[in-house]
């Protein structure tokens, strides 16, 4: 499926590919195979060399980029318009040829150790790391997309054909070019991609529907000297097919969506505790993730969470008043504009709403469902999906002088863990 838009606004074009598979399909002993996999593309295809590759995109003033999320991998690239034709050829090459060089895969599989050995040293990412972990216990969606140490060398060469044989195949693809094309230009191009792939169906998605985690659960990242601590907290969230998905994400953004809103104004702008304060609600395939999260001083560690939860309960209880609501209604259908202000971006949306199986006006019908969106459906909302009582509570920092003044703020716990940082 191919949606092309064009837009004479700068000589760019922009093509993406996008898969109906992510790293939920990985193997449970081979976490980070497939984007492994697609990383592998460009270290040899054809007669071309890695280097012979990448000497190429700079040739050709582009770009090439690979992103993998739980339900999709997308190979992304961006090409000054004149030369789109050679790199389309390139990218075809690429998808139809892939080598996979033993001694690249090897190094890779080197880099990609010391990437995760690496993050360890980005507390907020051990903070989502541990989030996860916990609130998709034993759910795909737990998954680390890189994948651990064990598993990383567990990956050989025929994991890797296997997995580009099996995914990047005519039926399990979709495209959009977005840019200084027309769209019979478009269409040429996506079936010089398409063409390139071999014969294949679209893989079907059996990942079940993620399970709430009963009680709250701290789980705390033990690493050493932390003067300042990383905070995530919260549970399930939302599904895009849910009838009260527009409502809670107003009510979301009120409550944690801006610069202005509940949770910044009472831990930033009263307190000083934490430089930003937000929330988000995450959007796949299945349910994802609700999030409220702040990077507060160690010493201040322990009253923020208390707040948090203290702010949370009265969300969840009380609603948002019809003067917020009326605020962030406005905000949200102004500022959805910045979304939509070019080809790329909407091409984009189009490949979402496919790729993800979201409703057909999720994004077309967007503000329109904003502007109608009651305030009764908001409160109830939030009500109904979000739990004050079913929580995550992940915490970065020095477990032997925060651990236990946190675990008394946090009430009530079903669970109480301390990991080390450098756990695999």
């Amino acid at each position: 499926m191919l949606f092309a838009l064009e837009s004479r606004t700068l000589p760019i074009v922009s093509i993406s590919m996008s898969t109906r598979s992510g790293s939920t399909h990985d193997p449970g002993d081979k976490e980070g195979l497939l984007r492994t996999s697609l990383r592998m593309l460009r270290r040899g295809a054809g007669k071309l060399t890695g280097p012979e590759i990448e000497e190429t995109i700079d040739r050709l003033g582009a770009e090439l980029s690979i992103d993998v999320g739980p339900s999709t991998m997308t190979i992304y690239a961006q090409v000054i318009a004149r030369n789109v034709e050679p790199m389309c050829a390139l990218m075809a090459t690429l998808l139809s040829s892939p080598t996979v060089p033993p001694d690249e895969l090897a190094r890779l599989v080197r880099e990609t150790h010391a990437e995760i050995t690496e993050s360890r040293d980005n507390d907020r990412s051990l903070a989502e790391r541990a989030f996860r972990r916990v609130v998709f216990d034993g759910h795909p969606y737990g998954r680390s997309t890189r994948g651990a140490h064990a598993t990383i060398d567990r990956i050989k060469r025929d994991d890797v054909l296997s997995a580009l044989r099996t995914h990047l195949v005519k039926g399990n693809v979709a495209i959009a070019i977005a840019g200084d094309v027309t769209v019979d230009r478009a269409r040429q191009l996506a079936n010089t991609l398409v063409g390139a792939l071999p014969e294949g169906e679209r893989i079907h998605d059996a990942t079940p529907e993620p399970q709430v985690q009963q009680g709250r659960h701290l789980v705390f990242v033990d690493k050493p000297e932390r003067t300042q601590a990383q905070v995530l907290m919260g549970g399930l969230g939302t599904s895009a097919h849910d009838d009260d998905h527009t409502a809670l994400a107003v009510g979301n953004a009120v409550f944690g969506g801006t610069f202005t809103a509940r949770l910044m104004k009472e831990v930033r702008s009263k307190r000083g505790w934490s430089y930003g304060a937000s929330s988000r609600l995450g959007v796949d395939r299945r349910r994802q993730s609700f999030a409220m999260w702040t990077f507060p001083k160690a010493s201040d560690c322990a009253p923020c969470v208390g707040l948090e939860l203290e702010l949370l309960e009265k969300w969840v209880d009380g609603g948002v008043t019809a003067r917020e609501l009326s605020f962030m209604a406005k905000y949200l259908v102004r500022s959805y504009a910045f979304d939509v202000d070019t080809a790329s971006k909407r091409a984009h949306q189009a490949l979402d709403v496919e790729i993800l199986g979201l409703p057909a006006d999720y994004y077309s019908g967007y503000t329109k469902r904003i502007e109608t969106t009651k305030l009764q459906d908001v409160n109830s909302a939030i009500k109904r999906r979000i739990s004050t009582t079913d929580l995550v509570i992940a915490v970065v920092g020095t477990a032997k002088d925060t651990f236990d003044a946190v675990r008394d703020a946090c009430g009530e716990l079903a669970s109480a863990s301390v990991i080390a940082f450098d756990a695999d």
